[in-house]
């Protein structure tokens, strides 16, 4: 089996492309590997971040009453997950929200509703909110309001939304088998209108979907290619009422080989260990920071997170330094 971790890590620095054959030997490398592993992709994330740890946190502004299908999503409209289900959060909610996330330690604060895309209505909510955060507090703001028209992207960069998130979530030849009811390409075209409006592009994954090894090599290629800034890193946490509630968890060795590999494949981006990774990586959590650079803090959209302060104790137990401000 392939060893030599310390040459892709120089191949990284040198942003150099991994062959598909390189990434193989990343996800399929024996556990007694994983701690070289870890690492040689150390390296590469001490390069670009140092000790830094980015922090960001979600508010999950619109809940349910989703047209779409997502076979991983409690608030699409086949799952039947009891949740609760509201309309678009107003103002001060959302500046609440901003609140809590300086109170957290979160750089980032990230604006999610639920659907195919926003109404008028709420986009006008969501930007008189924007403003006003931008106005009074020292945050980054994220945005992740589903696929977006030429004219909703353009004012949101000008209330001054400072990243969209779009995952691709897994790859396109699986996609299908996860939603029907809205395609692989338009997600990319989402993200692709992002940049042109000057925001800062954020698209990731979802492991544990059915993805073949191969197929997860290929997202992390087609966020390579789509130069997204972010990435976030999400390990299926299957909720019971929707389609893939069926899903095992991922085993925590195998979710750090895969942070690994997105470190080499993406050095420079911000990998960001996202939704799961406490029923996934559970114990080895701290070891996920070797890789990536950024955590979620706090709860997701439905499901719970861990408590903050066992996030910013891991912190400050690796030696680590949380980022205060991302701007």
């Amino acid at each position: 089996m392939y060893t030599d971790w310390q040459y892709l890590s120089q191949k990284a620095l040198n942003e150099q492309f991994l062959t598909l054959e390189e990434g193989l030997a990343i996800l399929e490398a024996d556990n007694d590997e994983v701690l070289p592993l870890l690492h040689a992709a150390y390296k590469v994330r001490n390069h670009y971040f140092g000790k830094k740890v980015k922090l960001n946190m979600i508010i999950n502004a619109k809940s349910g009453l989703c047209p779409e299908d997502c076979g991983y999503c409690s608030q699409s409209i086949v799952s039947t997950s009891p949740i609760e289900k509201y309309t678009m959060l107003d103002k001060e909610t959302l500046l609440a929200g901003a609140r809590e996330a300086m109170a957290r330690k979160a750089g980032t604060y990230c604006i999610v509703a639920a659907g195919k895309g926003p109404t008028n209505q709420e986009l006008d909510q969501v930007v008189e909110a924007v403003k006003e955060i931008r106005e009074t507090m020292p945050l980054k703001i994220c945005a992740c309001l589903g696929i977006l028209k030429d004219d909703q992207a353009k004012r949101l960069a000008e209330a001054g939304v400072h990243r969209y998130n779009h995952n691709l979530n897994t790859s396109k030849a699986n996609y299908p088998a996860i939603t029907t009811t809205h395609s692989y390409d338009q997600r990319v075209e989402t993200v692709e209108k992002v940049k042109k409006q000057g925001m800062s592009p954020c698209s990731g994954v979802i492991i544990g979907m059915g993805e073949t090894n191969q197929e997860i090599i290929e997202m992390a290629f087609a966020l390579r290619e789509l130069d997204a800034d972010s990435i976030p890193i999400n390990f299926l946490n299957a909720i019971p009422g929707t389609p893939l509630e069926k899903s095992g968890r991922i085993p925590a060795m195998k979710a750090l080989k895969v942070l690994a590999l997105f470190r080499f494949i993406c050095p420079s981006k911000e990998i960001r260990v996202a939704g799961g990774r406490e029923v996934n990586l559970r114990t080895l959590q701290p070891l996920s920071l070797y890789a990536a650079n950024s955590l979620f803090v706090g709860d997701y959209l439905t499901t719970e997170g861990q408590d903050v302060s066992a996030d910013h104790r891991i912190i400050e137990d690796l030696g680590f330094e949380i980022e205060l401000c991302a701007l």
